[in-house]
């Protein structure tokens, strides 16, 4: 099974895919996390990423494609994968098409998540992130036992420098413009899946991945 997760930063993605993952043992795969292993691990194409990168410039698709078409060759990912930060854009999504298509795979689902700007600012500026185990807090919603220490592993957490406000706006609106073509896109082939993400509805990413989960188990 093929899913892939859209939704602005701060919409509960990496919540929701946590638990697809661990409830139908798929595999939770990010655009971010592929970059990182490629540059650590000194690949061509992690050099050339890196380039980028390192330069604050967005990787081409044709670099992003190339990496992610490795990942999809992996053994872990045989059983399914739900893709986080990829495709961004129509080109990206094409190329998905055909490497899926290759294999004799195709998107299954695509969920994507929806949440006012003004909620978003509130959970990214009070974010709270462990480096080392890669657990998220937020000291309004969801606070440390220990302030500044991570519950999991006592690791320090980080305020990252994007989840600023002035930041988190920008990144805010450069997705809407992004990822609008998407949605069409893949409303167009019938698999998108929008939910409303909400503490305002009393909906967030928690109940819609059991919904999900129960909806195809059942």
């Amino acid at each position: 099974m093929v899913i892939i997760m859209l939704g602005a930063p701060g919409t509960g993605k990496g919540t929701v895919a946590g638990i697809l993952q661990e409830k139908m043992g798929i595999k939770q795969v990010s655009t971010g996390d592929i970059f990182r292993k490629n540059i650590k691990e000194g690949t061509e194409l992690g050099k050339l990423a890196d380039s980028y990168i390192s330069k604050g410039n967005l990787v081409p698709d044709e670099v992003t494609i190339q990496i992610v078409k490795d990942r999809l060759n992996e053994p872990d990912v045989e059983k399914g994968i739900i893709l986080d930060g990829f495709p961004r854009t129509i080109v990206q999504a094409e190329a998905l098409e055909k490497m899926l298509a290759e294999k004799g795979k195709k998107v299954d689902l695509v969920i994507n998540l929806v949440t006012s700007e003004e909620e978003i600012i509130e959970r990214l500026v009070y974010r709270r992130v462990c480096p080392n185990c890669k657990s998220i807090f937020n000291v309004i919603l969801h606070p440390p036992k220990q302030e500044g220490i991570c519950d999991n592993c006592g690791h320090e957490l980080i305020h990252r420098d994007d989840d600023k406000e002035e930041t988190i706006k920008d990144r805010f609106q450069t997705y809407l413009k992004q990822t609008s073509p998407l949605i069409e896109y893949y409303e167009k082939k019938g698999v998108l899946r929008t939910e409303e993400v909400s503490k305002k509805i009393n909906r967030m990413g928690k109940e819609v991945a059991e919904d999900i989960v129960q909806e195809y188990q059942s």
